[in-house]
């Protein structure tokens, strides 16, 4: 990378910056550089695009971005020991990288998304990676600001993400992203490319909007899977009592005998649905 872009071996970097990575903030740094190239090439072409990245630490997926030619990177970064590193790498490209000091929880990428193609890429945080997915599933409007996702997680996460019906990893986040994404693992990081190595692989993962997902309201999407994982081994008869039970799945032409994991995207979304025709007939009802 030091070839490719004429900047300091990472490590050298952290070194005279003192940037040890913090486990209160869910910091593993990246530093084979190789990985970061692998990483930035499987979001596609960047030439005309925006990129976000969260948590960039050192700059090491930063420079990889760069070099393969985004438009422009807006990098959020939540520790202030990382911005005078990210600012010796906006002074080697000029005008196309934009740091700012946040938390990645409390931005508004909506709002700061410009016209033209927005790519997020991301080494995320352990500790704030699934929140900040379902947040960009959730945005004010679909489809969405963003095109594609090429998001960093612990594998076990990766593998939920992806998980379909009658997979043991399939739960609330597969279903959210089977409803308004494709998604695919891309390739695996093991724990010694990191510094300091975490006690777990890591899977890049890879997301792109569909265009036309089922209509469904997404807050009773979300009350529906979190009532029906929420008590997984249960028969969803006594799982999603609170929410009609029995009646709900009959509206939806779904056995009650049956368990949440087996339930098709499709049909959570049935359920979501009949779940706003049963509370109409109940204020009806009243």
């Amino acid at each position: 990378m030091a070839a490719l872009d004429g900047l300091p071996p990472l490590r050298d970097v952290i070194q005279r910056h003192g940037l040890d990575a913090r486990k209160a903030l869910g910091q593993n740094f990246l530093l084979d550089l190789n990985l970061t190239q692998k990483i930035a090439r499987t979001a596609g072409a960047l030439e005309e695009a925006t990129v976000f990245e969260v948590g960039p630490g050192p700059g090491g997926l930063t420079r990889a971005i760069l070099a393969l030619g985004a438009k422009k990177v807006v990098a959020i970064e939540r520790d202030s020991r990382c911005l005078p590193a990210l600012a010796e790498i906006a002074d080697h490209y000029p005008g196309r990288l934009e740091v700012i000091e946040g938390d990645a929880l409390k931005t508004d990428f909506e709002a700061l998304a410009p016209e033209g193609p927005v790519k997020i890429i991301a080494n995320l945080p352990y500790n704030v990676g699934t929140q900040l997915l379902v947040n960009w599933l959730l945005p004010k409007a679909w489809p969405p600001f963003w095109q594609s996702l090429t998001l960093m997680f612990q594998k076990e996460v990766g593998e939920r993400i992806v998980a379909c019906e009658d997979d043991d990893h399939y739960g609330r986040l597969g279903v959210l992203c089977g409803w308004r994404t494709e998604a695919r693992m891309a390739f695996d990081v093991p724990p010694q490319a990191f510094t300091p190595p975490p006690k777990v692989t890591s899977t890049v993962v890879h997301l792109t909007p569909r265009e036309n997902p089922i209509h469904c309201a997404a807050s009773n999407l979300e009350k529906v899977t979190q009532a029906a994982f929420g008590q997984r081994r249960k028969m969803l008869r006594q799982s999603l009592k609170s929410l009609g039970g029995e009646s709900l799945l009959v509206k939806a032409g779904i056995d009650p005998a049956r368990r949440a994991e087996t339930l098709s995207v499709e049909e959570f979304c049935l359920l979501a649905n009949s779940l706003v025709m049963t509370k109409a007939s109940r204020e009806v009802g009243t």
